[in-house]
């Protein structure tokens, strides 16, 4: 069964959105974990396997179901056929199936447990188990479920060892009743070198909400389609009301997380290293993407002046991966998703304290994609150039005049702090763009104007 598994996941994996090795060859697949959850037909096991690339070694978890007979439904989500127990059976990613993602909701309802997998309840919660899951389709490095309009269920594709930030952040702030987190319900884990490690959280589903980049694209649409010389702020659907109170939201889970965790500082000699490290990245990313050579000495001047800082720099718990894509606008406030950080960093760098500022940079940039994303393959693009730009500067001035009247800081050498952050950020843009969107490197590529 094992080996015939093996074979079959190493032709299939390759295929997933969420693996993270695409473009290189598998050297190897192995099945570090095989546990049954659910018996008969259909079965239900749960795989942590173990893909080496060259010197790369990434875990992954699969859920995968197995029956005689596979429904057309479930077609395309074949992984292939394999023999168990002296009969061919059908092998599939078992997220799709409602038939068997109910015993998720199950287990983590009755705090059960299956040899090393773990499922728990947050203290508290009802858990209604009796709902039907369906997939989403829009994340990339995890695989979320919806059951009925009540709970969000996410499954890390890609684990490490540890307890993921998400989880941690999302009980503490739920636990101190911060109105900007979706409440937790539950969560499943099980134990890699000796660490407890988070596998899948469930939450609160925010059905009425609206997406924040979905908002903002919105409002950038209205503006484009107004008369050349009206105002952004006469445009349909301003968004700047809004960026003013997600600006405040943001300051409140600052202050929430500089409440429940560990804080601390920076001193200049770390700020030094720290900036070290940005000039470093700055000199491949112009090695690598030419076009940024021209631009290089605004962001080497930046990352000087902050160099040169002599103060220290207050640190703290971070969302860490911050943008309009983590942020929903429910009927009262803004809600912030997805506390786990960079998915492809390690946990100890994703929990680490950092600089509330590092949130704020990524905000400031996802306003600048916003304004400009549209503008890519536009017949009018440069003559909509000077109505992103107006749009983009409204709106990250209206989110920072929030953050500051929410209590965030912003003063004196903050700022230096701050744009050295942004520009950091762009230039990690602007290598992801060249590789992935060639047509969306102008986007980064402006914040250094």
């Amino acid at each position: 069964m094992t080996t015939s598994l093996q074979g079959l996941l190493a032709g299939w994996i390759t295929g997933q959105r969420w693996f993270a090795g695409k473009g290189r060859a598998i050297d190897d697949l192995s099945i570090e974990s095989e546990i049954e959850i659910v018996a008969g037909d259909p079965a239900l096991l749960h795989l942590i396997v173990c893909v080496r690339q060259e010197e790369r070694r990434t875990r992954y978890q699969i859920p995968v179901g197995l029956r005689e007979h596979l429904p057309d439904r479930l077609e395309h989500v074949r992984i292939g056929s394999c023999r168990r127990d002296g009969r061919e059976v059908g092998v599939y990613d078992a997220l799709h199936d409602s038939a068997l993602t109910g015993h998720l909701l199950e287990g983590m309802s009755g705090d059960r447990r299956f040899d090393g997998l773990g499922f728990h309840r947050v203290h508290g919660a009802v858990i209604d188990t009796s709902l039907r899951s369906l997939v989403l389709t829009a994340e990339q490095s995890n695989t979320s479920l919806v059951y009925g309009d009540k709970y969000i269920f996410k499954l890390f594709r890609q684990i490490n060892p540890g307890i993921n930030p998400e989880l941690e952040i999302i009980t503490a702030l739920s636990d101190a009743g911060s109105a900007h987190v979706a409440k937790p319900y539950g969560w499943i884990e099980t134990e890699l070198q000796g660490e407890p490690t988070t596998l899948a959280i469930a939450q609160e589903y925010l059905q009425n909400a609206n997406e924040g980049w979905s908002m903002a694209l919105t409002s950038v649409r209205d503006l484009y389609a107004c008369p050349e010389d009206m105002p952004a702020e006469d445009a349909g659907g301003d968004f700047a009301g809004e960026a003013r109170r997600l600006g405040l939201a943001t300051a409140q889970v600052h202050r929430e997380l500089a409440r429940a965790f560990p804080t601390g500082t920076i001193e200049p000699p770390e700020i030094k290293r720290m900036t070290e490290r940005f000039r470093r990245r700055l000199d491949r990313a112009v090695a690598e993407v030419p076009p940024l050579g021209e631009h290089a000495a605004v962001a080497a001047e930046a990352f000087d002046r902050l160099s040169d800082l002599g103060d220290e720099i207050p640190v703290q718990r971070v969302h860490g991966d911050y943008h309009l894509g983590q942020v929903m606008r429910t009927m009262t406030d803004w809600v912030v998703l997805d506390f786990e950080g960079e998915p492809g960093q390690p946990l100890a760098e994703r929990r680490a304290l950092d600089s509330a500022l590092r949130d704020v940079a990524g905000m400031l940039r996802s306003f600048d994609y916003a304004a400009r994303h549209l503008l890519a393959g536009h017949p009018n693009a440069d003559g909509l150039e000077r109505r992103a730009r107006e749009w983009s500067e409204r709106n990250r001035a209206a989110f920072l005049a929030g953050y500051s009247e929410g209590g965030g800081r912003i003063r004196g050498n903050d700022a230096v702090l701050l744009r050295a952050l942004e520009l950091s950020k762009a230039v990690y843009e602007v290598v992801y763009e060249a590789r992935n969107r060639p047509s969306w490197l102008p986007i980064p590529l402006a914040a250094f104007r």
